[in-house]
């Protein structure tokens, strides 16, 4: 009984500052300091009756260095890069895949680092929108928080469609292989949902947990398809009647289609297939040491992206060209669009195209279940800075947003739209990522700006680089050159809303719905962001005001880090090359 009374306490309003530590935290950390507490037996609901709720109930800080690790490996990785990269694949080929998808990959690099320095010092939940409202106006981090929280939003349920739809892979009637089967897609749907519920009830841990299994999965995969890409492209099955093809596909039927107009689809589409990597910034809030875990999750993230996206890629482009039918599917997330799955099945290898699809299935469920754990964190930030109804600041005794979460968690309902129909379901789907299209581009972008106004501030406040717990190796330089790539991206999405590929064949109606439906997000978030600044009169911070010492949860001294960097010049040369590369 006693069981299930702590339990049903863990849902209750978290307890009093100094009062309660979780057994299994060392610190209760609070307000930039940390204060040794620990209690001398396991802590039961009795212990906790007569305590008060606190003032600002902290988030559970339970994640650890490898779960943060994996997430910058693995998080956000979906259906985006298994199966949106073959329709771009079709419209761009394999030139504009692989040189957008690298330069993308330096953009998010320089947006990790300004974010690693800034979350490594201030571990603050709702990250993106704390830091615009600190070092920017609040009326930034009021757009951005609501922006990115949408985006979720919109994402949670289209993931659940999306999974539903890969299981059709299997799961389809023998006489037409694109209608359902004996399990309804509507009883899929509800699966993945409960599945993301329950998994989110968990608390950070549980996501943290999920997504430690799912990228393990993601990267076995990704690593066993370049090896076997590779084998394949050497003429190494009978697929290929044991033939080299080296690049042939580049020559023939060519490395570009569709001029510039393809190279600038892809490109658009490339900064889009990386979003969730952000994710690491809300994370490390609930992270147990952020200074020391922070900075090795940012550096595997340059790793995630030679490997996952440029090498895999490139190996596709090896085996698939561009003009395959197969690649231009009838939805966004068809199975058979997918262009890892084409290259498998080049060479004729049973089974194989069953484990990739049973991947990209367990990679939607990934993408959900990030949508729940940012969509919920970053409601919870704004309600805990006064931009949102309070209810959503409640924290439970676990440390979970409960209420942020469970109100994240039922937009899910919205993948119930499947029965309405290709067309109807289809066009709610598609306005609905376009209402926070660009969402995840501002977001960037605001990282850098706040980086930059950060180092400018902590200079002009006297303060040295050697202060802080981490530099980020590109320094402001990366954040400019970030902030400049995300602005090429937002033009590059205005010219392909106002002239998409195949222009010539649209009517006035379609290419005025065409750009409406990609740039509609953009006055959206100036009306987020002039709105608030009217009605609360907010103003860009000025430097000299910028807040840097609330929110440091560990700092330590000056003679210690000098300390630390003397024991890192004594470490055998290995040691030292293993510390740069991890």
């Amino acid at each position: 009984m006693s069981v299930f009374q702590n339990w049903i306490d863990g849902f209750k309003p978290a307890v009093t500052d100094g009062e309660y530590a979780d057994p299994s935290e060392g610190d209760i950390e609070q307000e930039g300091a940390s204060f040794p507490l620990k209690p001398s037996h396991d802590v039961t609901s009795e212990d906790l009756k007569g305590i008060k709720p606190t003032k600002r109930p902290m988030l559970k800080k339970e994640l650890k260095s490898r779960h943060l690790a994996f997430i910058a490996l693995g998080g956000g990785i979906g259906t985006g890069l298994f199966v949106g990269s073959g329709s771009k694949l079709y419209q761009g080929g394999p030139g504009s895949i692989i040189i957008d998808y690298t330069l993308m990959g330096i953009m998010i690099l320089t947006v990790l680092f300004a974010l690693g320095e800034l979350a490594t010092l201030f571990p603050t939940p709702g990250a993106f929108s704390a830091y615009s409202t600190r070092f920017i106006d609040p009326a930034a981090g009021f757009a951005i928080g609501y922006n990115y929280f949408m985006s979720w939003c919109s994402t949670l349920p289209l993931e659940f469609t999306a999974a539903a739809i890969v299981v059709r892979y299997w799961n389809h009637d023998k006489l037409d292989p694109d209608k359902e089967g004996p399990m309804p897609n509507g009883a899929l749907v509800a699966i993945f949902w409960v599945l993301v519920i329950l998994i989110n009830l968990f608390g950070a841990r549980g996501y943290a947990e999920f997504e430690f299994i799912a990228t393990s999965c993601k990267m076995l995969v990704l690593v066993g398809f370049i090896i076997y890409a590779a084998v394949v492209d050497c003429g190494g099955t009978s697929g290929t009647n044991y033939k080299y093809l080296g690049a042939r596909y580049w020559h023939d039927p060519g490395a570009f289609n569709n001029g510039f107009k393809g190279f600038c689809n892809v490109f658009t589409t490339a900064a889009f297939a990386f979003t969730g990597t952000e994710v690491l910034g809300l994370a490390v809030a609930e992270s147990s040491n952020p200074r020391k875990a922070m900075p090795r999750a940012c550096k595997l993230v340059l790793y995630r992206v030679i490997t996952f996206y440029a090498l895999a890629l490139f190996m596709v482009t090896l085996l698939v060209p561009y003009n395959t039918p197969d690649l231009h599917g009838k939805t966004d997330n068809d199975p058979k669009s997918s262009p890892f799955v084409i290259a498998i099945k080049a060479g004729q290898v049973n089974v194989l195209p069953d484990i990739v699809n049973a991947v990209i299935m367990l990679s939607a469920i990934s993408v959900s279940n990030s949508a729940a754990y940012a969509g919920s964190r970053t409601l919870h930030a704004l309600a805990d800075n006064g931009m949102a109804p309070q209810i959503f600041a409640y924290v439970d005794r676990q440390g979970r947003p409960l209420v942020a979460t469970l109100f994240t968690l039922m937009f899910g309902a919205l993948a119930f739209l499947i029965y309405v129909g290709d067309d109807n379901g289809g066009e709610v789907f598609s306005w609905l990522l376009g209402i926070s299209g660009l969402a995840i581009l501002f977001t960037w972008s605001s990282i850098c700006i706040s980086h930059i106004r950060f180092r400018a501030a902590w200079k002009l406040q006297g303060h040295s680089l050697s202060e802080l717990p981490w530099l980020s190796p590109l320094g402001v330089v990366g954040s400019y050159i970030g902030l400049t790539f995300n602005i090429l991206v937002i033009i590059a999405q205005f010219y392909n809303s106002a002239f998409p590929i195949g222009e010539g064949e649209k009517n006035g109606n379609d290419r005025g719905y065409n750009f409406f439906l990609g740039m509609i997000s953009l006055p959206i978030i100036m009306v987020f962001f002039f709105g608030y600044k009217i009605v609360k009169k907010t103003k860009i911070i000025p430097l000299h005001e910028i807040d840097l010492v609330s929110g440091i949860r560990e700092q330590i001294s000056l003679e210690e880090h000098d300390q630390e960097r003397a024991e890192r010049q004594n470490w055998p040369i290995y040691k030292k090359v293993l510390h740069f590369l991890f």
